[in-house]
């Protein structure tokens, strides 16, 4: 397994061995159960259906309570993610994953979703400076400016950078450091910021693209 469902607990700060100040984002990752197992022949590609978080079988839909109840499961879930695995590997449904497919040291990526900010401006969605506070300036301190192009091409390019809806979107930070897991509590502490507020969902899978800078900070 390459990855776990979890939740973002907040933030804090540790020490090394040499007094320095690690800043670190403390994740609940687990336990996780298998719900399902899905196979080439079957389903057309290798993967496992996850479930994390306990919930009421009363509060989720029919149809996912008599999924669940095929794989015995008495309670329901508040997450169903779907991870990848090797065709070789052998995992059983009903079977429980926790935080110690992980070692201290390994470099991960956090995927979750960022916190909803609403409708924004140029300034707080793409850091514009505004326009000068002088005597000429009127009503448009805060203003994107001109996006047009003249007569020619006659239109606003696609992409340009305007006001709009901000953040809510999922957002995946790649390359952290696992610093320090406790498994006694199903917590694990990875080196940076993670996206979302605290309580909110995330999927911590191995890295996919190490960099050399992470590779240092182990």
């Amino acid at each position: 397994m390459d990855g776990l469902i979890g939740k973002k607990v907040g933030m804090t700060q540790i020490f090394d061995e040499k007094g320095r100040v690690i800043p670190v984002t403390v994740l609940e990752l687990g336990p996780c159960y298998i719900v399902q197992r899905k196979r080439m022949e079957h389903e057309g590609y290798e993967a496992v259906q996850v479930g994390f978080g306990r919930k009421k079988l009363k509060n989720i839909t029919r149809p996912v309570q008599g999924h669940l109840k095929k794989s015995n499961f008495s309670e329901g879930f508040e997450v169903l993610k779907e991870i990848e695995v090797a065709p070789q590997e052998e995992v059983a449904e009903g079977q429980s994953l926790t935080v110690n497919i992980f070692e201290v040291g390994e470099i991960v990526d956090v995927t979750g979703k960022s916190k909803g900010k609403g409708f924004t401006g140029v300034m707080k969605r793409h850091g514009f400076h505004g326009s000068p506070a002088a005597h000429g300036t009127h009503e448009s301190f805060r203003h994107g400016g001109s996006i047009g192009s003249s007569a020619y091409p006659a239109k606003v390019f696609k992409g340009m950078k305007m006001a709009g809806h901000t953040g809510n979107a999922r957002v995946t930070i790649q390359n952290l450091v696992v610093v320090d897991i406790r498994e006694d509590r199903n917590l694990m502490m990875v080196k940076g910021a993670v996206p979302g507020p605290n309580g909110g969902i995330v999927m911590v899978r191995r890295a996919v693209k190490k960099r050399k800078t992470a590779e240092k900070d182990k």
